[in-house]
């Protein structure tokens, strides 16, 4: 009934024990099942994805090595990570390298060449290696390859380390530049989280507090969602609130800069809350545009998208990070669980 199957064993020497895959054709990514650990994504391509826990005495925290994303953020037993609902939004929580949302024709330059890639880069398509794991951190790396070649000319090692301390989860990106001249990149993350996160309680009664926030800029976007320099102030409610409502969406995003690097997302109505800090220089907010999804997405950037008609030369966009030759960068986020 399930036709060929492909069973595959493997030892991780150090970092996990004997775990068994099961490959069917024609399962899905979501259909697609696993033991200890194993799983098996675009099944076509028979590619295995393994899933690794971290924890301490609150907390618990499972990524898998697709994209080294994030699935579960859980304290005491209660899910925090919004668990991909394909209705309204099959990720929960992207890492975005090298590039940040949408390239125009999905195209860009560099050198005089042109090269494509998908929105938010290719890390997020990639599967990482694990190379690191304790108790409470996990770190996973990309190295380029071929296939990022053919994308992004660059020589680059990637790592997304987690680290778990008390009632906090970070994230922390880190690029290394192993080319002879210099990088260009965007760097961010988009995780998401549920809202309402108690019972009796409606998306409404939430709010997004900014306490660092001065002068909020909003990011002008087009229909299509590249810049179009329309920068406009963002009134906050008092208190320096966000009031979420889900009609806050129709337009996509709504990214910021001076924006701080903190914000809480709570309720005057509830207990439970969540604090999500930032070392990058835009914020985005987010959920699936004309829905009532039940998650908001926090997406701190470290670049936008590109400007509306314009093919962007990596070399002369501003606000991509610029490494030089044997440089390391590293830029992250946490969530702090109330």
């Amino acid at each position: 009934m399930c036709g060929d199957r492909c069973f595959a064993n493997a030892r991780a020497s150090g970092i996990m024990s004997t775990y068994s895959v099961r490959w069917m054709p024609g399962v899905n990514r979501e259909q697609a099942f696993f033991t200890f650990h194993g799983k098996v994504d675009k099944v076509g391509q028979r590619r295995m994805i393994m899933d690794y826990t971290i924890q301490n005495e609150h907390m618990s925290v499972t990524a898998e090595t697709f994209g080294a994303q994030l699935k579960s953020v859980k304290k005491d037993g209660r899910e925090v990570l919004w668990q991909r609902d394909t209705a309204y939004w099959r990720d929960s929580a992207p890492n975005l390298f090298p590039y940040i949302a949408r390239l125009y024709g999905g195209e860009y330059t560099f050198e005089g060449k042109t090269y494509s890639m998908k929105i938010h880069g290719f890390l997020k398509y990639r599967e990482l290696e694990l190379v690191k794991k304790t108790e409470d951190s996990m770190t996973f790396e990309l190295r380029a390859d071929e296939e990022t070649l053919q994308q992004y000319p660059w020589k680059f090692v990637c790592r997304v380390i987690y680290t778990l301390k008390g009632n906090t989860l970070s994230s922390v990106t880190e690029i290394v530049n192993q080319d002879d001249r210099t990088m260009y990149f965007g760097a961010g993350g988009h995780p998401g989280f549920f809202v309402p996160m108690e019972e009796g309680l409606a998306f409404e009664d939430y709010y997004l507090e900014l306490p660092e926030a001065e002068n909020p800029v909003k990011i002008g976007f087009t229909e299509t969602c590249f810049r179009n320099g329309d920068n406009k102030p963002y009134e906050l409610a008092p208190g320096k609130r966000i009031m979420l409502r889900h009609d806050l969406f129709d337009h996509d995003a709504v990214v910021l800069q001076n924006a701080g690097h903190t914000v809480k997302i709570g309720s005057d109505k509830g207990e439970k809350a969540l604090i999500v800090r930032w070392d990058h220089e835009y914020v985005g907010f987010w959920h699936k545009p004309g829905t009532d999804a039940p998650y908001v997405c926090v997406e701190p950037w470290g670049s936008l998208p590109a400007r509306d008609g314009l093919t962007e030369d990596f070399a002369s966009q501003p606000d991509l990070t610029a490494l030089e030759a044997g440089g390391t960068y590293d830029v992250g986020w946490s969530v702090e669980v109330l």
